[in-house]
């Protein structure tokens, strides 16, 4: 005989990768281990290596920055914004381990200054 189960699941893109979702929004699968975001991880080393540069004084401006860059000066004042990250928020973004819901995406609009009020925002440590 044959038994048929029905399972309600989802599937979406998180991160680049499909993951299966419960009805009630969870993942079915748990993260088995690290998985690292190559967009994060790249948004901070353009910050730290456009925010060097400012600091040795090879741009003046940002604008002259931007211009060098070739990029718009709205996305590398969003970029070097990620310099005002905490710490252990971006360790865990170089280590894989932020929490999922942490997009660059959302890093790229306002998010708070303060660090305790980031480890709130994006549930951290």
């Amino acid at each position: 005989k044959t038994v048929t189960v029905t399972v309600p699941i989802a599937f979406r893109r998180l991160s680049g990768r499909k993951v299966i979702l419960a009805p009630d929004g969870s993942e079915i699968t748990p993260r088995a281990h690290a998985t690292i975001d190559n967009a994060l991880v790249k948004a901070l080393a353009r910050a730290r290596a456009w925010q060097r540069m400012l600091d040795e004084g090879r741009y003046a401006t940002i604008g002259e920055l931007a211009k060098g860059a070739k990029v718009a000066v709205a996305y590398l004042s969003r970029i070097l914004r990620l310099n005002l990250l905490a710490p252990d928020i971006v360790e865990a973004i170089l280590n894989g381990t932020q929490p999922r819901t942490l997009q660059l995406e959302q890093l790229l609009k306002a998010w708070p200054l303060q660090w305790e009020e980031q480890r709130r925002a994006w549930g951290g440590p």
